[in-house]
C-alpha cells in the first residue's frame, strides 16, 4: 500500500513531477500492477511527467550472477514499452522507464526509456557507469551504454535522465547542462550492505543526497532520484541482502530539498516545480559563463601523474 504526498507550491511556470518509490517482490506481474496503481494515483493528482525507480520490473537480480537472470531481458521497443506505452496514452502523461535491455544474444544494456503522453518511444539512455561491488555484480550483465550523455526532448521539458551509479559522476550532469537539460532524472537501486554499522550507512545515504544536490548547484537545475524501498534477500544466501533505504527526493536548483520520502515506505508523491527558477538562479550564479573550459583537458585522462 502506498502512501502518498502532495508537495503543490504553484508557479505560473510549474511542472508536476510524479515519482513512484516501492518494494519489488518475485512476482514480476504483481510488480507492474502496483507500478500501474501508482501511476493512475499520480495523474488523479495532476502529474504530468512520472519517474520510477531502477529495473522497476523485477527484484534487484544483481546480488548473484547468474545466467538464467538473463531471461528477464527484453527488447526495446518490447513488451514493457507497449504496456507502459499504452498507460501513458492512456493518463496523457510522460514516463522515465528503467528496463534490462536485451539488444542482442550476449549483449544487453541498463536501459532507461523515456515514454511520451502518446504512447510513443521519445528516447532512450543506456547507463554509462556500471558498477561491479559485493551484491551489486553488474559488470555480470550489464555492457556500458554507447548513447553518451545527451538529453532527451518532450512534450514536458528536455529530460536529462541517466542511472543510479552514473549519479556520483559529475560530469555526465555537466553534458547534459551543456546540452539544454532542464531536469537531472536518476531512477536508482541502492541500499545498504547488511553489515554496516548504523553511523557507516547513514553517512553513506547522506552521501547520496549531498553528491546529486550538489549537480543541482553546480548545474542550476532540479534534481530527481528514485529509488527502491524494502528488503530483497541475497539469493545465494552469502549476504544478508540488500536493505534498499528509499529517500527519493526532488531537489531545487539551489540545491534545496523540496521533498523527501521516507527511508522505509512505499510512497507516490506529487511535486510542485517552478521550472522558471533555474533561468533565475542560473542569472544569480553564472557558472556556465566562466567556466575555464580551455584548462579542462585533463578530465579526459583516467589520472595525471
Amino acid at each position: 500500500m502506498y502512501n502518498f504526498a502532495v508537495v503543490i507550491n504553484e508557479h505560473p511556470n510549474s511542472m508536476k513531477i510524479g515519482i513512484i518509490q516501492q518494494r519489488c517482490g518475485e512476482d514480476i506481474e504483481k510488480n507492474i500492477a502496483h507500478l500501474e496503481q501508482g501511476a493512475r494515483q499520480a495523474t488523479q493528482q495532476g502529474a504530468e511527467l512520472i519517474v520510477m525507480q531502477e529495473l522497476h520490473n523485477s527484484q534487484y537480480f544483481c546480488q548473484v550472477e547468474n545466467p538464467i537472470n538473463f531471461d528477464l531481458a527484453e527488447p526495446i521497443p518490447g513488451p514493457s514499452t507497449q504496456r507502459f506505452g499504452l498507460l501513458a496514452k492512456e493518463l496523457n502523461v510522460v514516463m522515465v522507464l528503467s528496463l534490462f535491455e536485451r539488444r542482442a544474444a550476449g549483449l544487453y544494456h541498463n536501459t532507461a526509456v523515456v515514454i511520451e503522453r502518446d504512447g510513443s518511444i521519445a528516447g532512450k539512455y543506456r547507463k554509462m557507469h556500471i558498477p561491479d561491488d559485493p551484491a551489486y555484480y553488474e559488470k555480470f550483465y550489464f555492457t556500458p551504454g554507447d548513447l553518451g550523455f545527451h538529453p532527451i526532448h518532450t512534450s514536458v521539458g528536455c529530460l536529462g535522465v541517466q542511472v543510479c551509479w552514473d549519479q556520483w559522476y559529475p560530469e555526465g550532469a555537466r553534458l547534459m547542462a551543456l546540452q539544454g537539460a532542464e531536469l537531472l532524472i536518476y531512477p536508482t537501486a541502492i541500499g545498504y550492505e547488511s553489515t554496516d554499522a548504523p553511523e557507516e550507512q547513514e553517512r553513506q545515504r547522506e552521501a547520496w543526497t549531498t553528491i546529486q544536490r550538489g549537480h543541482a548547484v553546480a548545474n542550476g537545475l532540479p534534481v530527481i532520484a528514485v529509488n527502491r524501498t524494502g528488503h530483497e534477500p541475497d539469493p545465494s544466501g552469502q549476504t544478508g541482502g540488500i536493505q534498499f533505504w528509499g529517500s527519493s527526493f526532488v531537489s531545487g536548483p539551489q540545491g534545496e530539498l523540496i521533498y523527501r520520502a521516507p527511508k522505509d515506505e512505499e510512497v507516490v508523491a506529487v511535486i510542485d516545480l517552478d521550472m522558471q527558477r533555474s533561468e533565475n538562479v542560473r542569472r544569480w550564479w553564472p557558472f556556465l559563463r566562466d567556466r575555464r573550459i580551455e584548462e579542462f583537458g585533463g578530465l579526459t585522462q583516467r589520472f595525471i601523474d
